[in-house]
């Protein structure tokens, strides 16, 4: 059994790299530190007798020094609102059951689509036409299943592969259904990005890990049919892999968070998902330090699209992983409303209330440190709340201000300053930073306001 650090230690050993890419991975800033991470005593003492979680303490002790990567993924299961902290063992053990076999209903709907799904095989390469017929001799990598010289089969015109693995009989036949071809149009691109997503890691060396991910991504497209699958979503599912052995479990963690995001990736010939969080952005700029602003207005850069990334796969390009996994649990424990649980449970593709659930009353301190700033400025007159990850991305911009307005002649420059960032953000002071900046900004409101 794996033998859980003491205090001081760096998360990097719990998230190994590969050998030959340490010299490109920045190191990882977190370390766990005794009386304020949330270590694994603390976070069984939180429970009561028949299961109930002390969420106010949780909180409280994530906002100062995050989580021991060793309960990280229970952990966050409560964080992205799987569980309601109120629950028993014996009622989150009956939700799980029930998810694990949704799932897996799913899942077994996908695979009737397209028997590599459930395989262990990795599309690469489309596998039908846009007019819904079957590409007989696709560029189809099985990933998971190549020998240790990373050789690869491809589907042969008589329906069967390289090394005698079938070929979906399904596939052979003209698809009518819209949805369908949609969905199938996706999966070797979901393949490309799998293959493309923390492969710096010695988890992904495993093969059915990698398989664990592109089949999580596939059933997702398929049941969030608006959204479907879009580049990024790779990045974000990636750690729900990693922290929970289950892949149902992993899965429901992922479709957690994106009910939080999955507005970032709708996207229109008029307009981009996250553009309004990039108002929101433009907008606290211009108030905050309006010499920055006027100058990113004068080099073209005022619709902050260069803040795109940070924003569609939450900091994973300018932290390491365990960096990143430390500033998203921060993020969901500062942002936490305990109405994002489980009065809600899922049933087929739809999301109905439970019957005969009674919400129970919160306490303040149930709340997350950020959303209880959000409730009092309602309570002003205040706007809706506004993602903290608004205020984390200025937080870089303020941090970086004074070179932005010393060395940006142009949007290159500006990119260029911006991957300067890369590897070199301290997630913790991120935080601390977005939150005196979101307290700032309503102040100056009120100001104007009065």
């Amino acid at each position: 059994m794996k033998k859980w650090g003491n205090s001081g230690q760096a998360a990097d050993s719990f998230y190994q790299v590969r050998p030959d890419c340490s010299q490109n991975v920045p190191n990882t800033k977190f370390k766990i530190k005794a009386g304020k991470t949330l270590s694994v005593r603390k976070w069984h003492a939180a429970f009561t007798r028949d299961g109930c979680l002390d969420i106010a303490s949780v909180l409280s002790r994530i906002q100062r020094g995050g989580v021991h990567p060793a309960i990280r993924g229970e952990v966050w299961e409560f964080l992205l609102g799987c569980f309601d902290p109120g629950s028993t063992f014996d009622e989150r053990d009956q939700i799980r059951e029930r998810r694990r076999m949704q799932y897996a209903r799913w899942k077994e709907e996908c695979k009737e689509m397209d028997s590599h799904v459930g395989s262990g095989k990795i599309i690469t390469a489309p596998v039908i036409t846009e007019d819904g017929f079957p590409i007989k001799d696709p560029l189809v990598l099985l990933e998971a299943t190549s020998d240790t010289q990373g050789t690869s089969t491809t589907t042969t015109t008589n329906g069967s592969s390289g090394n005698g693995i079938d070929v979906d009989n399904n596939s052979m036949n003209l698809v009518l259904d819209k949805q369908i071809i949609g969905w199938k149009l996706t999966l070797h691109q979901i393949g490309l990005d799998v293959l493309r997503t923390d492969r710096t890691m010695v988890f992904y060396e495993n093969k059915d890990n990698l398989s664990k991910l592109w089949d999580i991504l596939a059933v997702y497209a398929w049941i969030d049919k608006e959204v479907g699958y879009c580049q990024g979503m790779s990045d974000l599912c990636s750690p729900m892999i990693v922290l929970l052995n289950d892949e149902a479990d992993a899965f429901w963690c992922f479709e957690r968070l994106m009910r939080r995001l999955r507005g970032n990736f709708r996207c229109t010939q008029q307009s981009v998902g996250v553009e309004n969080q990039l108002q929101h952005l433009a907008s606290i700029i211009q108030v905050l330090d309006p010499k920055l602003h006027g100058h990113l207005e004068t080099l073209g850069g005022g619709d902050y699209l260069f803040a795109f990334r940070m924003f569609m796969v939450l900091f994973r390009r300018e932290l390491s992983f365990g960096d990143s996994l430390y500033l998203w649990e921060m993020m969901w424990a500062l942002e936490y409303d305990p109405d994002i649980c489980s009065t809600y449970e899922e049933t087929g593709a739809a999301v109905h209330k439970i019957e005969g659930f009674k919400p129970k009353v919160k306490s303040i301190r149930q709340f997350g440190k950020y959303e209880r700033e959000n409730m009092k400025n309602r309570a002003n007159g205040g706007d809706g709340p506004v993602p903290i990850s608004v205020f984390l991305v200025a937080s870089v911009l303020k941090e970086n201000s004074p070179k932005l307005l010393q060395e940006a002649r142009g949007i290159d420059d500006i990119i260029r300053i911006l991957n300067d960032v890369n590897g070199n953000l301290d997630a913790k002071r991120a935080c601390v930073v977005a939150l005196k900046l979101h307290r700032k900004y309503h102040k100056k409101l009120q100001e104007k306001k009065s």
